[in-house]
C-alpha cells in the first residue's frame, strides 16, 4: 500500500522496519573494524583490502596504526611501474625490523604479483619479527595471486550509499581533538560540514551515469581528506577566511584534478559554490 501511495517513503519505511525488528546497527553504515582483523592475523598472514570504486582505506589504516603506536613504523608504497625492487627491499627490511608494510593498488602491478607471492611464501614463521604485518589493497583482479587470497585475511570495502551515509562515514573518520584544534573552531566545523556534503553529492551523482557527469570519475575519501587538511591550514594561517583559495584548491585541484571534461568542471564548481 505504501508503495502505491507514497513510493518516495518506501526506503524510509523499510529502514524503520529493519531497525525495529532487527536493530539499529543493521541500517547504519558499516565501518572496517581493523582491530578485530588484526588480532586474527600473524606475520605470515597478509591483510587484504578488496576495494570497490570510490573507496580508500588508507586513512583508516593510518588511524589504526596511530592507535597501535605504529605510525612511525608504517611504510606505504603505491604500486605501479618500476616500484617492484623498492617494494621488495622494503618488505625484506620490515620482516627483520618488525614494521608494517602497506602496498596500495596491487591490481596496477600485475607483472610483479608473482614476485610478491614468492616473497610471502618464503616468510619463515620462526625467523620473521613477530610485529611484522603486510597490508595490501587491490581492486578485484584475475591476476591477483590466488594463494595470497586464500591465506590472507580479507576485508571488503564498499562506498556508503546515500548522502546521509556519506556524511556519517566522513565524520566517523574525524576525532574530537582534530575538530577542536583549529583556531576558528565554529567556522571550521561549519565549512567541514559543507565539504562533507559536497563530497557526498559528488559521489552520489555517479549513480546517474551520463546524467551525473559526462565522464565517470572515481572520487575518494582521500580527496575529502586533503580538502579538510587544507581547510584547517588556511583557517589557522589567515585572519580572514580565504574563500577563493579554498574554492580553488577544492574545485580545481583536489577534486577538479580528476575532471577532464569542461562541462563536468563547470558543473562541479557550481555544486561546490552551493555549499562552500
Amino acid at each position: 500500500m505504501l508503495r502505491c501511495l507514497r513510493a518516495d517513503m518506501v526506503t524510509s519505511a523499510m529502514q524503520d522496519y529493519v531497525a525495529k525488528f532487527m536493530g539499529q546497527r543493521f541500517i547504519e553504515p558499516q565501518t572496517s573494524d581493523l582491530g578485530v582483523v588484526f588480532k586474527e592475523s600473524s606475520p605470515v598472514t597478509p591483510l587484504i583490502f578488496v576495494l570497490s570504486t570510490g573507496t580508500d582505506p588508507a586513512a583508516d589504516l593510518y588511524k589504526f596504526a596511530e592507535e597501535m603506536r605504529f605510525s612511525k613504523k608504517l611504510s606505504a608504497i603505491s604500486l605501479g611501474q618500476g616500484q617492484g625492487p623498492r617494494a621488495e627491499a622494503l618488505i625484506r627490511s620490515a620482516m627483520d625490523r618488525g614494521k608494517w608494510v602497506f602496498f596500495q593498488n596491487c591490481h596496477l602491478a600485475p607483472s610483479w604479483m608473482p614476485n610478491l607471492e614468492r616473497l610471502i611464501e618464503s616468510i619463515d614463521p620462526d625467523k620473521v619479527h613477530r610485529d611484522f604485518r603486510l597490508w595490501l589493497t587491490s581492486m578485484p583482479s584475475n591476476q591477483f595471486p590466488v594463494a595470497i587470497l586464500q591465506n590472507g585475511s580479507k576485508m571488503t570495502i564498499e562506498p556508503p550509499r546515500g548522502i546521509k551515509a556519506n556524511l556519517l562515514r566522513a565524520y566517523i573518520a574525524q576525532n574530537d581533538d582534530f575538530l577542536n584544534s583549529c583556531t576558528k573552531v565554529s567556522v571550521f566545523k561549519s565549512l567541514l560540514f559543507s565539504l562533507c556534503l559536497f563530497h557526498g553529492v559528488a559521489i552520489e551523482r555517479r549513480k546517474f551515469g551520463a546524467l551525473g557527469f559526462n565522464i565517470p570519475y572515481e572520487f575518494t575519501t582521500g580527496d575529502l581528506r586533503i580538502c579538510i587538511s587544507q581547510l584547517k591550514m588556511f583557517l589557522d594561517e589567515y585572519e580572514d577566511i580565504p574563500f577563493k583559495c579554498l574554492t580553488y584548491t577544492a574545485g580545481h585541484i583536489n577534486y577538479g584534478g580528476r575532471v577532464t571534461d569542461d562541462w563536468d568542471r563547470r558543473c562541479m564548481m557550481n555544486i561546490l559554490s552551493d555549499f562552500y
